[in-house]
């Protein structure tokens, strides 16, 4: 399988770095994984969005639309689970 390329959006990069070290690197690690396995067990396919996605890291929670076509991940949002989807 091809791998795909992984983006962060201005919006996620800021997100991320606003979180503490020990959750900031195990997202950065889920993100990655994500280049060889878009779809990892446990993801969900959000409502209401064309192509959107989600993996849970902890309390924290990633969304992100896979562009099969180009094999492109575009990570959108990355936020406490409480905060994310307002």
């Amino acid at each position: 399988m091809p791998a795909y390329e992984v983006l962060l959006s201005k919006a996620a990069r800021r997100q991320l770095s606003t979180l503490p070290v020990f959750i900031h690197n195990k997202i950065i690690e889920d993100i990655s994984a994500l280049s060889s396995s878009p779809r990892p067990a446990g993801c969900k396919k959000l409502k209401g969005y064309k192509n959107a996605w989600r993996i849970r890291v902890g309390d924290y929670r990633v969304i992100y639309e896979i562009e099969d076509k180009i094999l492109r991940i575009l990570v959108i949002a990355i936020g406490h689970r409480k905060d994310i989807y307002e």
